[in-house]
């Protein structure tokens, strides 16, 4: 199996988390059943109704071996900057496949598949997993419903199977990520002519609001109870948006709202910075509404797994990022760290684009590892 002929396909099938990945998705679950997996398909709604799919795979039996955990879904393209392809045209340029979610994480999806099929079901004496999810781009949502209803999962989990998030690394040994929390509070007014006195400015009572969320984003930056040495940057980067969303200067506004998204690490109680928001807001008379709470992911850097990890690609020491993964949701897996091709300077970008050496290499990789733990 080619791995830049599979990650191609996908990239050619719309993805993004607002649509459906059942399409995508089928062509998963074909691709795995057509190479011996045994392959559980699980389908959801999301809140709006949107149909979304799940699938997780196992070729051969026993107990442990090598669980691969990633997602289909991608983020949209709407400024899209390639003039002679679009983004669900997968097009290969300068050695690099274009396309959206070519590096997150459609390519490195393809490549452990394409690993995953170099061995013939005979071969294995403990099982290869493959989890492929919806919903990574909005919250979790796919992770978790694989947590909640799949039987493989659970498999996998009373098996001790070595964990590999997918997501791009450029194949370096990634021990640990920031959590992704966010909220969302929202004053309320009454929209009239600022001549008047009909209208109520809904910023009045935001103000005060963001005061408090001023003086948290500085507290993050100057206490070190918010830092962590081990990562870049060492705060939890709490970032502030507002939006009154008025048309005209002359119209009171009658809806202000303050988002905040921040990244804590191994070591902080984050619930303490949420719950100090919602008294914020309470007290500002705000409606309060969470949209993220997942906290880091974290494996030892010392243990025998990071260690066997960075023995087998040649690697001095491992590394922790600052974004997120759904890999905070599948805690039951006790040996677990983040590796795949690609960079995540290519993700989410309006050119995305992954290194066709990264595929290549990727596929070596996963290969080798499939064989030290499963053949």
């Amino acid at each position: 199996m080619d791995a830049l002929k599979l990650a191609s396909e996908l990239v050619a099938v719309p993805s993004v988390s607002a649509q459906s990945n059942v399409d995508v998705s089928r062509i998963v679950q074909a691709t795995l059943a057509a190479d011996g997996f045994d392959v559980e398909w699980l389908e959801f709604d999301d809140p709006n109704g949107v149909r979304k799919a799940n699938v997780i795979g196992r070729k051969g039996n026993g107990a442990g071996g090598v669980a691969y955990f990633a997602h289909t879904d991608t983020v949209p393209a709407d400024s899209w900057s390639c003039r002679d392809h679009g983004p669900t045209q997968p097009t290969v340029r300068d050695d690099r496949l274009y396309g959206r979610g070519s590096c997150d994480m459609k390519g490195s999806l393809a490549t452990f598949i394409a690993a995953a099929s170099r061995l013939p079901a005979e071969q294995l004496r403990q099982p290869i997993y493959v989890v492929s999810t919806a919903d990574e781009e909005v919250g979790y949502r796919g992770a978790a419903d694989v947590v909640q209803r799949s039987e493989l999962y659970r498999e996998l989990v009373a098996g001790n199977a070595r964990g590999l998030i997918g997501e791009p690394t450029e194949l370096a040994v990634v021990h640990g990520h920031k959590g992704t929390y966010g909220f969302r509070a929202i004053s309320r007014g009454r929209a009239a002519h600022s001549s008047t006195r009909d209208g109520v400015n809904a910023n009045l009572a935001m103000i005060p609001f963001l005061a408090e969320m001023r003086r948290i984003h500085d507290e993050t930056v100057a206490d070190p109870q918010w830092q962590n040495a081990e990562f870049e940057p060492p705060w939890v980067s709490w970032n502030i948006g507002v939006n009154d969303h008025t048309h005209a200067v002359n119209i009171t506004a009658p809806q202000s709202i303050c988002t905040v998204y921040y990244r804590p690490m191994p070591g902080m109680d984050p619930d303490r910075l949420l719950e100090r928001a919602q008294r914020a807001a309470a007290e500002c008379g705000l409606d309060f509404e969470i949209t993220w709470q997942a906290g880091p992911l974290y494996c030892d850097p010392q243990s025998a797994y990071i260690q066997e990890l960075l023995q087998v690609t040649g690697q001095a020491k491992s590394q922790t990022v600052a974004y997120g993964t759904d890999g905070v949701l599948y805690s039951a897996v006790r040996q677990i760290a983040v590796l795949g091709p690609g960079s995540i300077r290519q993700a989410h970008t309006d050119d995305e684009w992954i290194a066709l050496d990264q595929l290549r290499r990727g596929t070596d990789l996963y290969e080798t590892l499939i064989r030290r733990w499963c053949a």
